[in-house]
Formats: C-alpha cells, structure tokens, sequence
C-alpha cells in the first residue's frame, strides 16, 4: 500500500468516526428543541424585545438558577443549529435573539400570526413518535402486515385518537395550525383562482376542524364547503356555520361535489387504500368537463425546485410515516395510483418548500 492510499484510508476513517457521531447524536437537536419550547425559550426572548441573555431567560422562565451553566450550553446548540442567533459584544453575556424558526415556536403574542409549537410537539412526542421508531429494526424483520406504529404500541393510530382524549387533542391542534399555515400561504401565494375558481361545492375530505374549508370559504365565498371526517374529529371542532361538518368514513362514502379536497390524507395510506380512497373521490365528483377533480395537498418527493434541506425533509417526513404504512410519492408514483382509480390526467403545482397541489382530473 502506499503512502498516497494510506492516507486516503485515514481520511476516509476519521470522517466515517465523525459523521457516525453527528448522525447519532441527531436526536439530541429534536430533543432539546422540545425542551426550548416547554421551558417557553421562544417566549421568552419575545417578551424580553427580541433580544435575551441567559439571566434574562432563567428570570422570566423559572428555569433554575442552578442549571444556569446547563441552559447556556443548550442555547449554545440551539443556535449553532440555527435555532437562535448568538451575539456576543465584549466579555458580556451572549445576547440571543429568534431566528425563523423559533419565530413560529413563541406561543401567545407571537411575533407572527403562527405558532407551530404544537406540531413540533406531535412530531417529537416522545410516547407516540420518537419511541415508534425503537421498534424499527424488529419491524422489518416481521413477516406480519401490521404497521410500525401497532407493533410499538399495540393498537392502530385512528384507534388511539378514538380512546386517548389527549392524543387526540394533540393531534388535531398539530393540524389545525398546520393547515392554517399551509392555506394562508397557498392562496397568497399561489394562483388558486384557476384551482378553485370555477367550483360551487368542494369536500375537505380528513379536513379536521375545517381551518382549510374556511379558508377556501373566504376566498371563494360563491363555494359551499363542508367538511367530511371521523366522529372523534368533528366532536371536536368548532362551528360558526362557515362550513357544514358531516361525520363520515372515506373508505365508505363522500357526498356528491364539485370537487374532493384532501391535504397530507395519502401519507398516512399504502397504495391499495390510495387507490381505494381515489374511486370514493372518482364517485363523487363529475366528470371534467362539469368541473370535477380532485384537489390534493401532498408531498411529490422531488419535484419543483429543491435544495438539500427541502430534500432531507422530504425523505425524512417519508421514513416518519413508514409508522402508519403510509408513504411520501415520487412523481411516477402518484401517476400509477392515479392511473389504477380511473382518473385520466393530473397537473401539479409546487407550494410551501416541501409540499405540492395536484389536481387529479376524472
């Protein structure tokens, strides 16, 4: 071997012992953003003008003074990885202050009309999320068809949120603000009228509490919206005569309309249920020529413009529903499926970083 080839092998070994710490340690970020939102770090740094020290954040907070050492070592993380921002001016204490990202974590008064804490909080739940996922090696060497997530936890997800009032709540306030976000940013910034504009009647099929039908509601006033979804659901959501709320299950039937509107619904399905929930949407809308479709919000891994952030979410948020069965779709994929329920034709349109608009055409 010579000298060249064996300091190639040592490089190539010490950025192997690197990155197997920085890839195993990934759960440390997950873990400790969580903390920084329930110890309310957000909050804080909002309430103190923007910009805080560590005393500052241990005063308003009620962390203790004696893990005062501790948290200026977690705030030195967190905004290494871009959560906060770090300034230092002299020998004094480092002054924090939010970036994007913790700008949608501060709850109550946020400096934006969101706050995503709740969804961060469902992601990283560490009872029904991350402990899923300890499971993973045992799951892909069963023979059984049960999921990820009935392996970890003995039970299917829409089972939980049926007998577990607090899941369920967790899981509707996750989606309630994420389709808030997801919506104002669609019909600001995408041209809907050529998507919308021509319907009288929609179902938001899985549509929760309705934030995303009251929003279509708004903007396209001429629009009769109702939203069709499980019993455990639509006890629980608000009604102000907006839209109408009919208790149902997609499998089983969805109420005639111009148009199906399903957002994040797929991720959660294998493709025979896809295809199974797709001819419900084919049975209940018109023909194309009339106006039917159906109006999906999902993930199309790799389509539009990406960088490797937007990527990474992409796959990831694909291995995250692995736990229902459930997938991310390339675009080739969603064709198949569309192809196999009888539609003839879809166009996409990119939203939201990660996320896209399909139509399906009947």
């Amino acid at each position: 071997m010579s000298c060249a080839q064996e300091d190639v092998s040592i490089q190539n070994i010490h950025q192997g012992y690197v990155e197997t710490w920085h890839h195993g340690l990934f759960h440390i970020k997950s873990s400790a953003l969580l903390c920084a939102v329930g110890l309310g770090i957000p909050c804080s740094i909002h309430r103190c003008g923007g910009a805080a020290t560590i005393s500052d954040i241990v005063n308003d907070t009620g962390v203790h003074p004696s893990k005062l050492t501790y948290l200026r070592r977690l705030m030195r993380m967190l905004s290494f990885c871009g959560i906060f921002t770090s300034e230092q001016p002299d020998e004094s204490e480092p002054i924090y202050k939010l970036t994007p990202v913790s700008r949608i974590l501060v709850q109550n008064g946020a400096p934006t009309p969101y706050d995503m804490s709740e969804l961060l909080r469902i992601v990283v739940r560490p009872s029904t999320a991350v402990s899923t996922f300890f499971s993973l090696e045992a799951w892909f060497r069963d023979a059984s068809s049960m999921t990820l997530f009935e392996m970890a936890h003995g039970v299917h997800p829409w089972s939980l949120t049926k007998n577990d009032a607090s899941y369920n709540k967790a899981v509707n306030d996750a989606m309630v603000m994420d389709s808030r976000i997801l919506m104002d940013i669609m019909l600001k910034e995408v041209s809907v009228t050529d998507i919308f504009g021509g319907l009288t009647s929609m179902i938001d099929v899985g549509g929760g509490h309705g934030v995303a039908a009251r929003a279509i509601s708004r903007a396209f006033p001429h629009i009769k919206c109702t939203v069709l979804d499980l019993e455990q659901v639509i006890s629980q959501a608000p009604s102000d005569g907006t839209v109408e709320f009919i208790t149902g299950d997609m499998f089983e039937y969805i109420p005639p309309a111009d148009a199906v509107f399903l957002k994040l619904i797929f991720d959660c399905w294998d493709d025979d249920d896809s295809v199974k929930i797709l001819k419900q949407c084919k049975r209940a809308i018109p023909s194309r020529d009339a106006g039917g479709k159906v109006i999906i919000v999902n993930v199309v891994l790799g389509h539009g413009v990406q960088d490797n952030a937007i990527l990474e979410t992409q796959v990831l948020f694909d291995v995250y529903m692995m736990r229902y069965g459930g997938a991310q779709r390339e675009e080739h994929e969603w064709r198949k499926i569309f192809l196999e329920a009888g539609f003839s034709d879809y166009k996409i349109t990119s939203i939201l970083g990660f996320q896209s608009i399909i139509e399906v055409f009947p």
